[in-house]
Parts: C-alpha cells; sequence; structure tokens
C-alpha cells in the first residue's frame, strides 16, 4: 500500500493545523489536521471540483454542504459535509476554513478535481494526430 499525501493550503502557517485534501483511487478526502476523531469526508472529483468551481465563483457548493456561523469569530466551527452521506462531516473552524478557500482561490487543489483518467485522455486529445 502507498503512503498517502495530505496537502494543505500555503496559506496555511508552517506547522498548523489545517484542512488537508488528498486523492485516492476510491475519491477525493477532506480531513481536519486537528480533529480529535480523525474524521475524513470521502467525495468523488466531480464533487470536489463543484465544491472548488463553487468556492471560486462565491456561490452555494451543491453536492458538498458548508455550514458556516454567522458573525467574525476565527473559533467557530465550519462543517463540511457531502449532501449524499450525510454521516461522515469534517469541522475546523473558520480562520482554517478561510486559509483552505485561499488555497483553492489560488488553484492549489485543482488537480484533485481531475478523475483517474481525464489527464490521460487529454494528454491523448492533445496529441497531433496522423493523416495518411
Amino acid at each position: 500500500m502507498q503512503p498517502i499525501h495530505w496537502q494543505k493550503s500555503s496559506f496555511c502557517g508552517e506547522g498548523e493545523s489545517c484542512l488537508h485534501a488528498t486523492a485516492t483511487t476510491t475519491g477525493v478526502h477532506l480531513t481536519e489536521s486537528s480533529d480529535p476523531t480523525g474524521s475524513i469526508l470521502t467525495v468523488t472529483p466531480t464533487a470536489f471540483g463543484a465544491l472548488l468551481t463553487a468556492l471560486k465563483s462565491y456561490t452555494r457548493p451543491a453536492p458538498i454542504q458548508v455550514s458556516i456561523p454567522h458573525g467574525d469569530d476565527a473559533d467557530a466551527p465550519v462543517r463540511i459535509q457531502n449532501t449524499d452521506t450525510p454521516g461522515t462531516a469534517v469541522t475546523t473552524d473558520r480562520q482554517k476554513w478561510e486559509a483552505f478557500v485561499l488555497g483553492v482561490v489560488a488553484g492549489e487543489f485543482d488537480h484533485f478535481a481531475e478523475g483517474p483518467n481525464d489527464a490521460t485522455t487529454r494528454q491523448v486529445a492533445l496529441q497531433p494526430h496522423c493523416s495518411s
């Protein structure tokens, strides 16, 4: 089994706990590194791509629900869950969520939105076609 390499936003401070993402053959996974329960939210690359698109356009993500309390409290809990599997949720705070969103806007997580064959398909489509 290959080790899983988690990625956090470059907007998270060095050594700080933060939201982390990774991709495996079973989907895209999100976790909060300081969560004592170790919850991991797993979504499809398509659902994760929809989340990225929504965050970049400042709209509400459809397949992934994000609950942010009103107010300016940096420690207020932010809850992220897949609407298709509401039993699993990742909880973080507003400050860590905002660092994740800044990373999303900067394109740091775009590669997780690709399905397992998307890069290969794109490479084949971009190759020059021989004409006989």
